[in-house]
């Protein structure tokens, strides 16, 4: 029976050692073993070990070095079970240890896809522009549970929604535009409803915040949009033609009729 004849620590990995075993005269290198798995089996000089203790010891320590990569790969940030298995297949771990492991990190609190999702949720709340529908796509796009996921999000009340809607709405229609006041409205409406905000949020802070335009701001918008559609279309038309075709574009750029009437009074009736 092989014994053990003497154990060396690693040169770069201290924590490593290797295991050198006796069988007759000769003495060889046997295997190597992480330093917790050394005490846990008490393995010392001049002890006997079988086939069947070796081959258990390697597969442990296989198991164990599958552990400490884990725990690596999670120190730089929480990791969903999903992210963590996908990790580990591609460093072509086999499954029989992956599912050890992630058992292993489970029961040691170290891998929990309920908090990671929470920490997910406060951290795009507290700072990105995202709305609880685009966290949800990236939380299930990470492998969590649909019902984990809904769970977490909670972590979002709605008063949270309103009042980052509302700011992300306030400062889209406070920036200078060309555009007619509902086309703004209609643009910041599109643009939260991209970043994940429900249409509910979004009609309903729309609601309590100012629905008409600066006079001035909307006067200087149609002539801008006026004189575009007016250089488009007098080329081919005049008349009763040309002022439709502009009554009509303008108005599909949100402007109202008595607005509309005006702008062709003053810039389309009186250069004819």
């Amino acid at each position: 029976m092989p014994v053990i004849s003497k154990i060396t620590v690693q040169k770069k990995l201290k924590h490593r050692y290797n295991v050198f075993l006796k069988d007759k005269d000769s003495d060889y290198y046997a295997f190597s073993v992480d330093e917790d798995l050394l005490i846990s089996y008490h393995l010392h000089k001049g002890q006997e070990l079988t086939q069947e203790q070796i081959d258990q010891i390697q597969e442990k320590d296989a198991s164990y070095k599958v552990y400490t990569l884990s725990l690596k790969f999670l120190s730089y940030r929480m990791r969903s079970e999903q992210e963590l298995i996908n990790y580990l297949q591609n460093k072509d771990i086999e499954i029989t240890f992956i599912d050890e492991v992630i058992n292993r990190l489970k029961r040691e609190g170290l891998l929990d896809d309920l908090a990671f999702s929470e920490a997910l949720v406060r951290t795009r709340m507290e700072t990105s522009s995202k709305g609880p529908l685009l966290i949800k796509k990236e939380l299930l796009e990470k492998g969590i549970n649909q019902l984990i996921a809904e769970k977490a999000l909670r972590q979002f009340p709605y008063t949270k929604q309103y009042e980052k809607a509302e700011q992300l709405i306030r400062k889209k229609l406070e920036r200078p535009s060309r555009k007619s006041y509902k086309q703004q409205v209609d643009s910041a409406k599109q643009s939260l409803l991209q970043k994940g905000y429900s249409l509910g949020v979004i009609s309903e802070v729309i609601q309590q915040i100012k629905t008409t335009s600066n006079n001035e701001e909307e006067y200087e918008a149609i002539i801008y949009q006026g004189e575009k559609a007016l250089q488009k279309y007098r080329k081919k038309d005049s008349g009763f033609q040309l002022e439709h075709k502009i009554r009509a574009n303008l108005f599909r750029k949100g402007f109202d009729s008595e607005l509309i009437q005006q702008f062709i009074d003053e810039f389309v009736v009186e250069r004819e």
